[in-house]
C-alpha cells in the first residue's frame, strides 16, 4: 500500500493553527492489530505503521518519497476560514471601552 502524505488537522481544544502548518508522510498497517490474550493491549508486528516523517512542505514530503522509492497518496486539507468575530471577547477588557461596564 501507499504511503500518505497530509497536513494534520488542529486539534480540538485549540482556537488557532500554530501546529498544523506542517505535513506528515506516514505508512498505513500492514498487518492488523492484535489483542494480547494476557493484558488485553493492542499489538502489532509492524513497526513501520509507527513511523511519521514531518515536513515543512507537501513537495518535500514528495521529494522524499520519490528519492526513497516510496508509493505515496498526497491528501489536501480541507480549508476553513478563520473565525474572527467583531467584538470578541477580548473587547470587554480594552482600554478604549466607550460603553460602560455592564452584566
Amino acid at each position: 500500500m501507499a504511503a500518505r502524505i497530509y497536513q494534520p488537522a488542529r486539534n480540538a481544544m485549540q482556537s488557532g493553527t500554530a501546529c498544523s502548518k506542517h505535513w506528515l508522510l506516514e505508512f498505513p498497517l500492514s498487518e492488523p492489530r492484535r489483542l494480547d490474550p494476557l493484558m488485553g493491549w493492542t499489538s502489532s508486528g509492524d513497526t513501520q505503521a509507527q513511523v511519521k516523517i514531518s515536513f515543512e512542505t507537501k513537495e518535500a514530503a514528495m521529494a522524499y518519497a520519490e528519492e526513497h522509492g516510496i508509493a505515496y497518496t498526497v491528501h489536501q486539507p480541507a480549508k476553513r476560514k478563520p473565525v474572527v468575530r467583531k467584538r470578541g471577547y477580548a473587547e470587554n477588557f480594552a482600554f478604549e471601552r466607550r460603553d460602560s461596564w455592564t452584566h
